[in-house]
């Protein structure tokens, strides 16, 4: 009797999983590409899954640029009462730049993603209109700069001034970031020429930032000497912009010595990742392969190699760099298209922001001939995919992880909240999508079809599909 009602329990306990089971392969999306609607070798998915088509790009991208023109006001108004400042001549210690419902700081490192991000989209669609944000921050700060200058000099606020980060900044979450993009807006002819900013954010990058002996970017917390990758890219694409601006071989150098230098440190070799951080007084500390992270890294060096002149000795160095981590981060890409908060960990939740640089790097790549289309074409365009689903009726990006620190134990990692209002996440999505359309769009490779997926091509390659027919 016993033994009956074993079998019986067991048997109950595998029906429960395989009715459980399909429920994973299951989704609401089928492949329009695919026009026979009967076909049974056809899946469902849970996201979109069909070549990215360009106006349909297009119009997600402007949604999100809408959202961002809508929410970041560009006004100055009294602390206390929230009323316009409109007396731009005699400083009062009350005035301040007024905050977006989200506090979207307009001069914070994310929004230099942000205008980042919206230059590659009015480069890539010829739509000028991208760029009229950037043109309306830019302007204002422009105009008020002598103001908050002045309202320092007299009130020593310190970072209670609006535009502490131009007046004194002090990180490179300061001056890096919105360095770069300052440099590229004036390069484009978007907007005044900010020079002064331009001055005060390099100098701070080149001359005041803590390093190590070797030049390496380093930060005095939260041990006393710690890298973070993070700083990958809060350094080096300022530094690369600064060497196009100026045309000064030392801003590449340094630029180049820092991927070195913290890839010599923080990357492991053999997952292609790197670890959040790395730590003087414990250098073999656990390793923690945090999504966003390895966004910041694979874009610093992407966007060093936009600018880096190729002769320059360290260029193979930075591409090979960029190929392994490529390699690492493609190979971890979930089955929903996106990635996890923690890379190694499919446990740990999908995350927005690191998912979209991932994205845009990897369809660079590409379509730059750094890596194959054969093999990355397809990833890219399912990451574009499925990023499309976190892009919600108001234009917002959806899923992002909040603003995460250098931390040493993984629970903190997986319980970081997401929120439409994390700043991090539109910008990439910007950067990704306008790459996108880029890469559906290229003429070096073609894009077929084929056996319900899809192959990424060599211009004038020869496949044999005569068995499918």
């Amino acid at each position: 009797m016993k033994g009956q009602l074993t079998l019986r329990l067991l048997a109950a306990l595998i029906g429960c999983a395989l009715a459980c089971g399909p429920a994973l392969a299951e989704g609401k999306y089928r492949n329009p590409d695919n026009s026979n609607l009967g076909d049974p070798g056809e899946g469902s998915y849970p996201i979109p899954y069909k070549k990215p088509v360009v106006a349909e790009v297009t119009a997600q991208l402007q949604s999100i640029r809408a959202f961002m023109d809508r929410a970041t006001p560009t006004r100055i108004v009294s602390k206390k009462t929230g009323q316009p400042v409109t007396d731009l001549k005699t400083p009062s210690a009350d005035a301040i730049f007024e905050k977006s419902a989200g506090d979207y700081g307009i001069q914070v490192y994310e929004m230099g993603v942000v205008h980042s991000g919206l230059l590659k989209a009015a480069q890539v669609t010829g739509d000028a209109s991208f760029t009229s944000m950037t043109r309306r921050h830019f302007g204002f700060f422009n105009d008020t700069l002598p103001y908050f200058r002045a309202q320092e000099q007299k009130f020593k606020l310190e970072r209670g001034n609006s535009f502490s980060r131009f007046l004194d900044p002090r990180s490179l979450d300061d001056s890096g970031s919105m360095c770069a993009a300052l440099i590229r807006a004036r390069l484009a002819k978007v907007g005044p020429d900010l020079k002064s900013m331009i001055d005060t954010c390099s100098d701070w990058v080149v001359k005041r930032q803590f390093r190590l002996d070797d030049g390496t970017m380093a930060r005095k917390r939260p041990q006393e000497v710690s890298l973070w990758a993070d700083d990958m890219y809060m350094s080096i694409p300022a530094l690369a912009e600064m060497g196009r601006l100026s045309g000064k071989r030392e801003h590449f150098d340094d630029a180049v010595n820092n991927v070195l230098g913290m890839s010599s440190r923080m990357f492991n070799p053999q997952l292609g990742l790197y670890t959040h951080g790395w730590h003087a007084n414990n250098p073999d500390a656990p390793r923690f392969y945090w999504g966003r992270a390895n966004g910041w890294a694979v874009l610093a060096m992407s966007d060093l190699l936009d600018v880096l002149p190729k002769d320059h000795p360290g260029y193979p160095k930075v591409l090979a760099q960029l190929r392994a981590s490529l390699k690492g981060i493609a190979e971890l890409q979930s089955g929903s298209g996106l990635w996890h908060q923690m890379l190694d960990r499919n446990d740990s939740y999908l995350e927005t922001s690191a998912s979209a640089i991932f994205t845009y790097v990897i369809a660079h790549a590409v379509n730059e001939g750094w890596i194959s289309a054969t093999t990355y074409g397809s990833i890219a365009q399912t990451g574009w995919n499925a990023l499309t689903t976190r892009i919600n009726a108001l234009g917002q990006v959806e899923g992002t992880c909040v603003g995460t620190t250098l931390a040493s134990d993984m629970v903190y990692y997986y319980h970081r909240p997401t929120s439409a209002d994390a700043l991090h996440g539109y910008g990439p999505m910007l950067l990704a999508g306008a790459e996108i359309i880029r890469m559906v769009s290229n003429p070096a490779f073609e894009i077929q079809h084929k056996v319900r997926t899809y192959h990424y091509l060599p211009k004038g390659g020869q496949t044999d599909y005569r068995e499918h027919h």
